[in-house]
């Protein structure tokens, strides 16, 4: 079995969910779960840290989707923070760089969100 850590936190934006290990078959029921549960308000921005991601296949990949899907149905939107280059390779390949929008860093992502009440 390996081993992920998930750690979130609430910023003025939305839930920062930051993850740590191998994003893999073995764990990745617990992070669909974990991401689906979250509380989105329309308008927020939930911001998925892959800083500390040492691998991911193709079932980390499909939590990551179900977790876009979760935001886009509150009509929330979602960001990827610090993807490794090994993930940004992958991700690069198969497209999903057209699919989610990506920031050096959480706080970046945080920097990047508009309120609602900004947006026009």
């Amino acid at each position: 079995m390996t081993q992920l850590a998930v750690q979130t936190r609430t910023t003025p934006a939305g839930p920062v969910v930051e993850l740590t290990g191998e994003l893999d078959y073995d764990n990745c029921a617990e992070v669909r779960e974990l991401l689906l549960a979250l509380v989105l308000r329309d308008g927020q921005q939930l911001v998925v840290d892959l800083t500390g991601v040492t691998f991911c296949d193709s079932s980390g990949i499909t939590a990551l989707l179900a977790a876009r899907n979760h935001a886009l149905a509150a009509r929330a939107d979602i960001a990827l923070a610090a993807v490794p280059a090994h993930l940004d390779r992958i991700f690069h390949t198969v497209g999903l760089d057209q699919v989610f929008s990506t920031h050096p860093t959480a706080q970046a992502a945080e920097a990047a969100w508009t309120p609602p009440a900004a947006r026009t």
